[in-house]
């Protein structure tokens, strides 16, 4: 028998709310099997179970907010009896004379939950936005009973023949995501000895080997720069592998696979990075496929825990907001982030002469317990070198 328990997202993560089961005890599990939705401070989160099974005891009710970390429910491996049953409760304590006399409040009913106003981000499981899609039921317009007004499967199918009811004030997630980010980074600069490494890149090759890939592809499936950039950084780990992995225990634990998070920006504020799997391995157009729908379901609801647990290093990329150069904070365990800022065009030397050429700056912040600088120049100069050479990618 082994326990399933409330999962890690990140380092900004302390505990997570069960919002909603998605699968009873009895049902046969197997690994990557989606069977619970834990809304964090990042929203409401698929979580994933990793291993073969059965679902053997629940033992948290949904509306529970629990630390990572605890028990959420046993899982029986195959071939194993179920757990004994769970002792009785204890009979209640008699109260007090005193207590006894004492005239009993009538409980208030509470108004009904509101919905969330246009434009603010809607708490929603997975399985209630699928039937809201089949419903054609705007989801924006529905009262969620479910835990912190998070809609569930029945609010959906009760909406569908019942009136929309007055909006309420939009809640303060934000604000919470936020202060969550900032422990989490504040925590990195006072526990990681970062160091940090800025070079130029020459884009004009790259560009010009994505303007002939997108000749002949429609506009929906064009691809971006991000994606080249994605595959360049796989690449170049390949050759500096000390900067792709965690420090956990006191020591560097490298990655065997590359999975790099790419920092998304959310409509309701707030950051997200959830994980492109097994980067090296994808080609470009795959990148830019899975790139596309993470950033869908990052703003849209959707992901899933293992895209929030697994990258092996981060990415941002802040030159379509304009910023030139961007030195960003390790996000732990990693020990490496990657910053790209816009393309603009630079006076450049070129065979003796000085021409216009679209420049890029990259930047890397790494930790100096798992490398050093003369290890993270390495890494930047096959960055650029890959760059300059993008069919080969």
């Amino acid at each position: 028998m082994s326990e399933f328990r409330m999962p890690s997202l990140g380092a900004d993560m302390e505990a997570g709310t069960l919002v909603e089961w998605l699968r009873k005890p009895g049902d046969p599990v197997k690994r990557g099997d989606i069977i619970a939705v834990v809304e964090t401070q990042k929203g409401a989160i698929e979580i994933e179970i990793f291993e073969d099974g059965m679902i053997d005891r629940l033992l948290v009710e949904p509306g529970r907010k629990v630390p990572v970390g605890a028990p959420l429910a046993l899982i029986r491996r195959p071939g194993e009896a179920a757990a004994a049953p769970a002792p009785p409760a204890a009979p209640p304590t008699p109260a007090p004379v005193s207590e006894l006399a004492a005239p009993i409040a009538r409980p208030v009913a509470a108004p009904p939950p509101a919905p969330v106003p246009a434009g603010a981000r809607v708490r929603i499981s997975p399985a209630a936005a699928a039937r809201a899609a089949q419903l054609g039921v705007d989801v924006a317009t529905i009262s969620g009973t479910g835990p912190d007004g998070a809609i569930a499967l029945a609010d959906v199918e009760a909406r569908a023949v019942a009136p929309a009811p007055a909006a309420a004030a939009p809640p303060g997630a934000a604000a919470a995501m936020r202060s969550a980010i900032g422990a989490a980074m504040a925590r990195s600069k006072r526990e990681i000895p970062h160091y940090y490494l800025g070079t130029a890149v020459d884009m004009g090759r790259a560009l010009a080997w994505l303007e002939e890939a997108n000749r002949n592809r429609p506009v929906t499936g064009r691809l971006l720069v991000g994606a080249l950039l994605i595959k360049a950084i796989a690449r170049a780990l390949g050759q500096v592998p000390e900067l792709n992995g965690y420090w956990q225990d006191g020591a560097f634990l490298g990655a065997a696979s590359i999975h790099i998070g790419w920092a998304i920006s959310l409509r309701g504020g707030g950051l997200i990075a959830p994980a492109i799997r097994d980067a090296d391995r994808k080609s470009v157009s795959e990148l830019m496929e899975a790139l596309r729908d993470l950033v869908k379901r990052a703003r849209g609801g959707g992901l899933r825990s293992s895209e929030l647990s697994d990258s092996t290093i981060t990415v941002t990329s802040l030159g379509d907001q304009g910023v030139e150069t961007v030195y960003g904070v390790i996000y732990p365990p990693q020990v490496a982030l990657v910053g790209f800022g816009r393309i603009a065009q630079r006076p450049w030397c070129v065979d003796g002469g000085v021409v216009a050429r679209p420049v890029m700056e990259a930047t890397l912040s790494a930790d100096h317990r798992a490398s050093d600088g003369h290890r993270g120049g390495l890494f930047l100069a096959a960055l650029d070198r890959l760059l300059q050479d993008p069919a080969s990618l």
